[in-house]
């Protein structure tokens, strides 16, 4: 199991983690198996 956790003290902000997702292959892949399993697109969460 993978799990993206972010710290809850206001350090968070839209498209935390988008450089990661750009370059690597692998890390895209997590997040398109999220969207899957979840039934959103928890990505454009993330990143929009």
């Amino acid at each position: 199991m993978i799990a993206w956790i972010f710290p809850g003290q206001g350090t968070q902000d839209v498209g935390m983690g988008k450089a990661f997702y750009d370059a690597s292959p692998a890390a895209r892949q997590v997040f398109e198996r999220a969207d899957r399993a979840l039934g959103f697109s928890i990505s454009k969460l993330c990143f929009d």
